[in-house]
């Protein structure tokens, strides 16, 4: 069995939002069917992009960092890849939800993240863990 996560969303203009995750985030495209929906590698996960009026409702939580929208999706990327996402999404001039911002620094969690909008409004979170090997160690 593989770890991949596989995570469907409503898309709105579906040319329009597939352009983000290709041009911005750097995604490929997999499976489709036209007009309805299609696959987008994202970093290895299967996000699958529907076609669609609707949008996902949000709220803000509170967190260290501020009130984050929820609900959000996100990958955590390497430093070069994050860099990457970062520059594209200034070369696009698109504004951030919550600029990027360090987390727990000096702590074995710290952590660089952002939150951006795709076109139909669903919120992503994208980070770098200086630290990635840690991730899921609670040990004190």
């Amino acid at each position: 069995m593989s770890g991949i996560l596989h995570l469907a969303i409503p898309a709105g203009d579906l040319k329009t939002t597939v352009k983000f995750y290709t041009d911005i985030l750097g995604c490929t495209l997999g499976n489709s069917e036209a007009g309805r929906w299609v696959d987008v590698n994202f970093w290895g996960n299967e996000l699958t992009l529907h076609q669609s009026h609707e949008q996902l409702p949000s709220v803000r939580h509170d967190v260290d960092m501020g009130a984050v929208k929820v609900p959000h999706f996100g990958i955590h990327l390497s430093q070069a890849d994050f860099d990457g996402v970062k520059a594209r999404i200034a070369e696009a001039g698109l504004t951030y939800i919550d600029e990027p911002y360090r987390r727990f620094k000096g702590e074995k969690y710290e952590q660089e993240t952002f939150f951006i909008a795709d076109p139909n409004n669903n919120i992503l979170e994208i980070k770098t863990m200086m630290n990635p090997d840690v991730l899921f160690d609670t040990a004190a």
